[in-house]
């Protein structure tokens, strides 16, 4: 294992869309590996999981399943608290420098590709240009002219940056506007480099197959209690925050308000985690080395392996003088 004062532990990135098995991959993984006596903590990387209250409609990881695995990046901050990807790496840097304190491995698992990148790659996100008024004044816009206007102006300032953002997302379009509107069409800092030993896999499942899949999940959360949680959410919150852009809340308070039935609710959100899942394919796409899995055969033993090629090589670093 790393010098416990590198801070930087053998990193395994599970990477790939929604609705594709990392989660119970991860902890799957995790087991393993205690069970075979290497330990192993799991870093989420999903920008909707750092919101507590938001559970059953971001596939959260349950409880029980937490105090038996070691997980981060989970329930950081309020619905109406800004989150960044800034504060991410701030917060996983810290995790990473108590798992190797710990003497563990560490798994950066989820399909927020920019968090996964900016760790595993060494993304310098505090070098990202930010300033508080030019962020109100893009956040007023989006408020007084919507999405589409926004889309718009990010496409005139920086079409390079346009392309790299997911437009559906108000959240990600209002802070590439940030930065359009500070620095124009310059490119990210270039990655610094994850100073331990990393290694990606990545899980894909084929089109048909991902559909059911997606198509099952959101009935299996509707029916445990994706409408409650919602209604709680929204008498506590205001309704229009970035955070309740993840898929599922606007479905649900749709069908609290009568506006559709149960099923149209169930469909409108698979519907909209499939095309969920083709934006994130696409980005996954630009991330090199990454080896691809297919998740209905059983990616646990390549998985496994990877990790304990990890471990060894981290050990290896740590005898030479």
């Amino acid at each position: 294992m790393p010098d416990p004062g590198a801070g930087a532990p053998p990193l395994l990135v599970i990477a790939g869309s929604t609705a594709t098995g990392k989660t119970g991959l991860s902890l799957a993984l995790a087991r393993a590996l205690r069970d075979g006596g290497v330990p192993a903590e799991i870093i989420s990387a999903d920008s909707r999981q750092v919101f507590r209250g938001l559970d059953i409609g971001t596939a959260k990881v349950p409880a029980a399943d937490r105090a038996d695995v070691r997980h981060h990046g989970l329930d950081l901050v309020e619905p109406d608290e800004p989150f960044s990807v800034a504060h991410f790496v701030r917060h996983a840097n810290d995790a990473l420098r108590g798992i190797a304190e710990r003497g563990s491995i560490a798994i950066l698992v989820g399909g927020t590709g920019l968090y996964l990148r900016a760790v595993a790659r060494g993304l310098d996100a505090d070098a990202l240009p930010a300033d508080r008024d030019t962020r109100a004044a893009v956040e007023g816009m989006l408020a007084r002219e919507g999405l589409g206007a926004a889309v718009a102006r990010l496409h005139r300032l920086a079409p390079k940056r346009a392309a790299r953002t997911d437009l559906s997302n108000p959240r990600r379009v209002a802070r590439a506007l940030e930065i359009a509107e500070l620095a124009g069409d310059a490119p990210l800092p270039p990655p610094r480099g994850y100073p331990g030993p990393v290694r990606w896999l990545g899980l894909h499942v084929h089109a048909a197959q991902h559909r059911e899949w997606i198509a099952n999940r959101a009935r299996a959360q509707f029916d445990a209690g994706l409408v409650e949680e919602a209604r709680s959410l929204r008498e506590r919150f205001d309704p229009g925050l970035a955070a309740f852009s993840a898929i599922g809340y606007h479905e649900a308070w749709a069908l609290l308000d009568g506006k559709i039935d149960r099923e149209a609710a169930i469909e409108r959100d698979a519907a909209r985690n499939v095309a969920f899942a083709r934006r994130q394919a696409t980005w996954f796409r630009a991330e090199r080395e990454i080896e691809w899995l297919d998740a209905t055969e059983d990616p646990l033993p390549a998985t496994l392996a990877a990790a304990r090629g990890l471990a060894g090589a981290a050990g290896d670093q740590a005898d030479e003088p």
